[in-house]
């Protein structure tokens, strides 16, 4: 009698099994004792098997004989917490990525590990304005694919330029209320994907170097002190999905050649200088989201329809004191807060700062096409202008009155003196 064969789904078991009780590799000598330093242990000793607490997070590769850290990342730091450059050596061969994230009293490494991929600091190194991250170190880290410091002074070397010289590698670039000051640089390297320079003291106009950047779907340089144009060549950006420019100083019209970004979901030009009338072409965005055109200078006619209007998750146009919709095209159900009706005349009824004012009263003489409108209105229109012009003929017919009284005061008082003179 043959012995009975063990079935595959028990084998599969057993080899579980065998597995789970095989160990890993532990964790280099050298970089342990780094990390012991640091106060990052577990009570195995083995942070790569135990790798999360509440101030650190650890992630290691899995060579033999020994692991090594690949990502260290420190959450909440103490404030006893440093990091001197005899404790990050070990890790400088492995260390991939580096992150802080709300460390104020930590003073930023001055060595930090030349290989790193990723190097990210939020909220952090804030209370000394002695140690405050340098631009020349973040220079040094050529191998840099992801740059990630927000609200995080950048001290010593404050020109974008200086920074992302060497970084060739780089496609994140994040730099966000970070004081950084000059101008955009006159070239980056073509790999970036994603760029936030927002929050910044950053000047001069929008240079054609970023227009280059042909593989852009993030930019954000809002809140800064860029002036000029929007340039033409904006159309080259055929893969950005996300676009804010506001709170610049920005001025002159929205380029036709902006409808060429046929991925655009986010476009924010709010708080700026712009002029002229809105484009249509938004309206054949058919991947457009969110749109913010609030608090410039625009006039005319809203070129869109209702439909578009509800189409979209997010929209703001108020704060531009010329420009209205026609109410036979968008209704006043949508509350476009700050936004008047045209008249027929394509002029807005009534200022946004007038809100006493009803969108049908009294001062509703018709609508941008002309229907809607009655004789009633007209009338009140006529009697307007005519009041106006009898009222500025009574003043011209009082000045000359009153010039012809000193006139005539003026010869009398001479021929009294004349007649006296005589006597």
């Amino acid at each position: 009698m043959k012995p009975q064969q063990p079935q595959p789904s028990l084998l599969l078991l057993l080899i579980l099994l065998l597995l789970a009780t095989v160990s890993a590799s532990p964790l280099h000598p050298k970089q342990l004792k780094s990390l012991q330093s640091l106060n990052i242990s577990t009570p195995t000793n083995d942070p790569c098997n135990n790798n999360q607490s509440s101030s650190s997070s650890i992630t290691c590769d899995d060579a033999s004989p020994y692991r090594h850290i690949t990502s260290l990342f420190f959450i909440n730091c103490s404030s006893t917490l440093s990091l001197p450059f005899k404790t990050l050596k070990p890790l400088s061969k492995s260390l991939l990525s580096l992150s802080f994230t709300n460390c104020p009293s930590l003073s930023p490494p001055y060595h930090l590990p030349i290989s790193l991929h990723s190097f990210s600091a939020v909220s952090s190194f804030l209370h000394n304005n002695h140690t405050r991250l340098s631009g020349l170190f973040l220079a040094r880290l050529k191998n840099l694919k992801t740059l990630n410091i927000s609200s995080t002074p950048i001290s010593t070397s404050r020109r974008l330029y200086v920074i992302l010289g060497n970084m060739h590698k780089l496609t994140f670039l994040k730099i966000s209320n970070s004081n950084l000051s000059g101008f955009i640089p006159k070239s980056f390297h073509s790999n970036l994907t994603y760029i936030d320079l927002s929050n910044n003291s950053l000047k001069g106009s929008i240079r054609i170097s970023i227009t280059r950047l042909t593989n852009l779907k993030s930019l954000n340089l809002s809140h800064n002190s860029l002036s000029g144009q929007i340039p033409n060549k904006i159309k080259n950006l055929i893969f950005l999905k996300n676009l804010s420019l506001a709170s610049n100083k920005l001025s002159g019209t929205i380029p036709n050649s902006l409808s060429s970004i046929s991925e655009l979901t986010h476009l924010d030009l709010s708080m700026n200088q712009l002029n002229g009338t809105v484009p249509s072409f938004f309206s054949e965005m058919k991947n457009l989201k969110h749109l913010n055109l609030a608090d410039n200078s625009f006039h005319g006619v809203l070129p869109f329809n209702e439909s578009f209007i509800k189409n979209l998750n997010f929209f703001e146009i108020g704060g531009n004191s010329e420009l209205c919709y026609n109410k036979t095209v968008v209704s006043s159900n949508l509350k476009l807060e700050g936004f008047a009706p045209c008249d027929k005349y394509g002029f807005p009824l009534w200022s946004p700062s007038q809100k006493e004012e009803s969108l049908s009263g009294e001062n509703d003489y018709g609508d941008y096409n002309g229907e809607g409108g009655n004789e009633k209105n007209k009338e009140k229109m006529k009697n307007n202008e005519e009041e106006e012009h009898n009222g500025s003929n009574k003043t011209l017919f009082g000045l000359g009155i009153g010039l012809f009284s000193i006139v005539f005061l003026i010869l009398f008082l001479f021929y009294l003196a004349k007649r006296c003179r005589w006597i």
